[in-house]
């Protein structure tokens, strides 16, 4: 992320400064750009305009609450910008994002049908849980687990992660459990204590059917492959990518990287 949301008030040289200083020491990457917003029912933006703050226009209007955005929207609310380096624009509309911010694995999307359909294949799964210690529903854990793995996640700790940061209308699609007025998804070692006692072949074939399902949409497939720019093996050869998309669904089936045939 190279992008900060900060609190509607003007913002000192000082502060630019500590932010970004922070920011590095945090997240171990600069800082390109602040963000705020003023209410024009309350508050005028005159010190952000004199501090050299952009205009970039009007929000829509939404709001967050504690369930995610209003349904509704109201007054929408001025944007401004605060670049903090040079030539930010052309940086962070850049088709191609800079070698130093690479990290993680390649991220598939699920939408809300996605979360909705993923806890089903799992209810079929024997619970090897004793029934005192069944906090969260297995379908719904399990279900949270496989979608995080499906968005790149990799080990328990990044489950848990992706886990935590499901908003409440996201958790309420997995069914999580609902208690004291918000849903709550399981932590790091109750994710590790039931994927470590579920038969992988269980979890297998509950993938397999939910992958058909949403996928048997498609009639046909499409092929693509691209030749990575400097993207050298140890063998000193170009890596290839090829995927396969479904045309109806226009859903990743698959994707392969490996050196060119010979």
């Amino acid at each position: 992320m190279r992008m900060c949301r900060i609190l509607p008030r003007a913002c000192s040289r000082y502060l630019q400064r500590r932010v970004s200083t922070d920011w590095q020491a945090r997240f171990g990457h600069p800082l390109w750009l602040l963000e705020t917003f003023v209410d024009p029912r309350f508050f005028l933006d005159t010190s952000y305009r004199a501090a050299n703050w952009l205009a970039v226009g009007e929000s829509r209007g939404f709001r967050r609450t504690r369930a995610g955005y209003s349904e509704r929207a109201r007054t929408p609310k001025r944007v401004f910008v605060r670049p903090l380096i040079g030539n930010v624009r052309v940086r962070l509309s850049a088709p191609i994002l800079d070698p130093r911010y690479h990290h993680g694995a390649p991220k598939r999307l699920l939408t809300a049908d996605h979360m909705r359909a993923l806890p089903e294949f799992f209810a079929d799964i024997p619970d090897p849980r004793r029934g005192q210690g069944r906090r969260h529903p297995l379908p719904a854990a399990l279900g949270i687990a496989a979608g995080a793995v499906l968005c790149g996640a990799r080990g328990y700790k990044a489950i848990a992660a992706w886990a935590a940061d499901l908003s409440q209308q996201a958790r309420a699609r997995f069914r999580c459990r609902y208690r004291n007025g918000r849903y709550e998804v399981p932590s790091r070692t109750r994710f590790r204590d039931l994927l470590i006692r579920i038969p992988p072949e269980y979890l297998d074939h509950a993938l397999q059917g939910w992958n058909a399902q949403m996928t048997g949409a498609d009639e046909g497939l499409a092929l693509d492959g691209k030749t990575l720019r400097n993207a050298i093996d140890e063998a000193g050869q170009q890596t290839h990518i090829l995927g396969a998309v479904g045309h109806q669904s226009q859903a990743c089936y698959t994707q392969n990287k490996s050196p060119p045939c010979p």
